[in-house]
């Protein structure tokens, strides 16, 4: 084979590999939205779902049963902040709404977007709880020393197994950046309802 002809063997090798490189970085970087999708439908990794009060109306209650829900908060190591749930369990009616809050406070001196990952233990009665707001479902800016009482309002389903008694939703917060001024200030035109401290209630869907 002449030096030429090698060469642009070697050039088309080397591009082949790279294409490779890039399709295989780009699939792996698309893998993670389609695992939480994926885990979001199936309840697999205690992913909790999301449903609109709409949707809990016109479903049934079951006071025969009640249902034990935890309640956990950590941090991740990055994140200088406290998070800690309001009560550390509820008793609960399969069917009905209820709503508790969590506590986060920024320790440090500059502002700081935190995202909350959810999970529910056991993982199969994920797929029985459901939330209609959570403080999860967007990111949450806090300003240095900011503390906030953020609401969760959920519902366990009639459906859950009658073997599951007890429920833990947990919450792990984890470090999305620090922010620049202009940053904060289009954060808290969005974000800004969170700070509003609300009491833990029971609704029951009607």
């Amino acid at each position: 084979m002449r030096s030429d002809d090698k060469q642009k063997q070697a050039r088309k090798t080397i591009f082949v590999t790279l294409g490779v490189a890039v399709l295989m970085f780009g699939f792996a970087f698309a893998l993670v939205p389609l695992y939480n999708v994926f885990c979001e439908i199936t309840g697999i990794n205690g992913k909790t779902g999301r449903i609109s009060v709409t949707e809990v109306s016109a479903q049934k209650i079951d006071p025969s049963r009640a249902v034990t829900v935890q309640f956990d908060g950590t941090v991740n190591s990055a994140l200088p902040w406290e998070f800690r749930p309001r009560v550390l369990q509820m008793q609960v009616t399969p069917g009905k709404l209820y709503t508790t809050e969590f506590f986060a406070r920024n320790l440090s001196d500059k502002a700081i977007v935190g995202q909350a990952v959810p999970s529910v233990a056991p993982g199969e009665a994920s797929l029985y709880f459901s939330k209609t707001e959570c403080f999860c479902f967007t990111e949450q800016i806090l300003k240095p020393g900011q503390e906030v009482w953020m609401p969760v309002t959920f519902r366990v389903s009639p459906d859950l197994p009658g073997d599951v008694h007890v429920m833990t939703l947990s919450y792990t917060f984890f470090k999305k950046g620090a922010l620049t001024p202009e940053q904060l200030k289009q954060g808290e035109k969005i974000h800004g309802n969170v700070a509003k401290s609300t009491a833990v209630t029971e609704k029951s869907a009607s």
